[in-house]
């Protein structure tokens, strides 16, 4: 079996920025799966185990998901050369990983002519974000990430995990 030599799709032939044209695709049904962690220092973590993750400004894990959310429903206007998709399903999962993390994990499903990893990537990292910002007053020692692609399926090629 032949190696496909593998290129940056976001160049020309000139080399210049441009977005890729999806127009010769199939349209199919695509999903993607990202994670993103959020490392707090432990007497933080101690302090949001016993709020029931609930700060001054209101619900953590519900902010976070909605956050997320609105994020993955605009990651085109985010990142420049992704397409405006229309978003089938999004689902962000936010639990405890251990006793000083939080995993956050953004399912993202379409039926279009690309995939939507950018946008489950952009959702799980937004979602982390937002954590921060409502966490930040406790500590600035807070860590977000890694963040990364657990999975693909649909387009030319399925990759991990897309639950």
């Amino acid at each position: 079996m032949a190696t496909r030599k593998k290129i940056l799709t976001h160049l020309d032939a000139a080399g210049l920025p441009s977005m890729v044209d999806v127009s010769g695709k199939a349209v199919t049904a695509r999903a993607a799966t990202a994670e993103c962690r959020v490392r707090f220092p432990k007497e933080v973590a101690a302090q949001l185990h016993a709020s029931g993750l609930r700060s001054a400004k209101g619900g953590i894990v519900d902010t976070a998901i909605i956050a997320g959310t609105l994020a993955v429903k605009r990651t085109h206007e985010l990142i420049p050369f992704c397409h405006p998709l229309p978003i089938d399903g999004c689902r962000i999962v936010i639990a405890w990983d251990g006793d000083s993390a939080l995993k956050i994990e953004c399912t993202v499903r379409t039926t279009h002519r690309t995939g939507v990893e950018m946008e489950a990537l952009t959702g799980a990292t937004v979602a982390a974000l937002t954590v921060y910002d409502m966490c930040k007053a406790l500590s600035h020692r807070i860590v977000i990430g890694p963040a990364r692609l657990l999975g693909k399926r649909g387009g030319k090629s399925d990759f991990g995990e897309a639950r």
